[in-house]
C-alpha cells in the first residue's frame, strides 16, 4: 500500500503541473492588460506626459514579466525563474497577489473559506446523518408504503432546482414565517465576540443551512437505497440468514459493509465539497464564502485569486480520489493494493 500510494502521488503532483499550465495559458489568453490597468490608475498624473506614462508602462509590464514569453511567466508564478534576480512564486509560499484587494490572495481567501466550510460540515454531516438511516430503511422496507412514500418524496426533492427550494423556503421562513433573516452574515453594527458570535453567525446561515441539507437529501437517500438494494439481493445475505443470524446483524454487519463501497465515494466527496463552496445558495443569501468569491474575482479580472483557487480545486479533487481508493481498500480487503 506504501509503494502505491507514492506512486499515486507522483502522478498526482505530474497532473497537477500539467493542468496548472493549461489554467495558466488559458487565462492569459484572456484580453485584459494588468499593465495598462495600474498605469491607468495614474493617468491623472500623467496627463499631459504620454512620454512618463509609456515609461510607467513599459515598468509595471517588466515588473509582471508581461514582456516576457508565457512559458516564463509560468515558471515565474510557480518560483521557477526570476524576474531581475528575485524569485517569488508559489515555490517561495507566494501565492500570488489580488490586486483587487490589494492584499496577498491567500488573506483574501481566509474569510470566505471559514465561512464555506462552516455552512458546508454542517449542511453534509445533517445530510449523511439523516440520508443514511433513511437509505437504509427504504432498501430493508422496499415496495412497502412508506418506502414508496419516500421516494416520491426524493423524486421530488431531487428534481427541484436548489435556486428555486432556496425561494420557496425564503417565502417560508423568511417572509409568511419570519423566523430567519433573508440574507446577511451577522446582525447589521453589532460586534459581538466568543459565543455570541458564533450563534449570530448560525442564526443567519440557518436558512442556507436548511436549505443545503433539503436539496441533498433526495439524491443521497436514492443512492444510499440503490446501493443497499443490491447488497441485500447478494449470495452471501440470503446464505446469512439461512444461518439464522438477526436480522440486524445481517443488515449493518453483513449488507451494509458490501454497500459501503459505492457509498464511500458519496461520503468522501460530500466532504472533500465543504471546500469548494456553494455558488448559488452563497449568490442567494449574501454570504461570503468560496463560491462567491470565486465568481466576484473573475467578473473583476483578478485572476490571482482566480488561479490559486483552481490550483486549490484540482489538488482537492486529486487528493479526494487518494483517499477514496485508499477507503475502498479499508472498507473491502478483496479490493488492496499492494504494488
Amino acid at each position: 500500500m506504501g509503494k502505491y500510494v507514492l506512486k499515486r502521488i507522483g502522478y498526482m503532483l505530474l497532473i497537477l503541473v500539467i493542468l496548472s499550465f493549461l489554467m495558466y495559458l488559458i487565462y492569459n489568453m484572456i484580453p485584459y492588460d494588468r499593465a495598462r490597468a495600474l498605469v491607468e490608475e495614474q493617468k491623472a498624473v500623467f496627463k499631459n506626459d504620454p512620454a512618463g506614462f509609456e515609461a510607467a508602462y513599459q515598468k509595471f509590464r517588466h515588473q509582471l514579466g508581461l514582456d516576457r514569453s508565457v512559458v516564463f511567466r509560468y515558471l515565474n508564478w510557480l518560483g521557477l525563474a526570476p524576474i531581475d534576480g528575485v524569485y517569488d512564486g508559489i515555490l517561495q509560499g507566494n501565492l500570488g497577489w489580488s490586486f483587487l484587494y490589494d492584499k496577498p490572495a491567500v488573506e483574501v481567501l481566509t474569510s470566505p473559506m471559514r465561512n464555506t466550510v462552516f455552512i458546508n460540515i454542517f449542511a453534509t454531516i445533517l445530510a449523511l446523518g439523516i440520508t443514511l438511516p433513511l437509505g437504509i430503511f427504504c432498501a430493508v422496507h422496499r415496495g412497502g408504503k412508506r418506502d414508496t412514500a419516500i421516494q416520491i418524496g426524493t423524486i421530488v426533492g431531487y428534481s427541484i432546482p436548489s435556486f428555486i427550494i432556496a425561494i420557496l423556503f425564503i417565502c417560508l421562513f423568511a417572509v409568511l414565517i419570519p423566523i430567519f433573516p433573508v440574507m446577511g452574515m451577522k446582525t447589521p453594527g453589532s460586534d459581538y465576540t466568543g459565543m455570541r458570535k458564533f450563534l449570530d453567525e448560525l442564526y443567519y446561515m440557518g436558512l442556507p443551512l436548511i436549505v443545503m441539507t433539503f436539496s441533498s437529501l433526495g439524491g443521497m437517500t436514492r443512492y444510499v437505497r440503490a446501493s443497499m438494494t443490491e447488497a441485500l439481493s447478494m449470495d452471501c445475505i440470503r446464505t446469512a440468514r439461512a444461518k439464522g443470524l438477526r436480522e440486524k446483524i445481517v443488515i449493518y454487519s453483513h449488507a451494509w459493509r458490501n454497500a459501503l463501497i459505492p457509498i464511500i465515494t458519496l461520503i468522501i466527496g460530500w466532504f472533500i465539497g465543504i471546500f469548494s463552496g456553494s455558488l448559488m445558495i452563497e449568490n442567494i443569501f449574501g454570504l461570503n464564502g468560496m463560491g462567491s468569491t470565486y465568481i466576484y474575482c473573475l467578473n473583476n479580472n483578478d485572476y490571482e485569486v482566480v488561479l490559486i483557487l483552481q490550483m486549490f480545486y484540482v489538488a482537492l479533487a486529486l487528493l479526494g480520489n487518494l483517499i477514496i481508493d485508499i477507503a475502498y481498500g479499508l472498507a473491502d480487503p478483496r479490493v488492496r493494493v499492494t504494488k
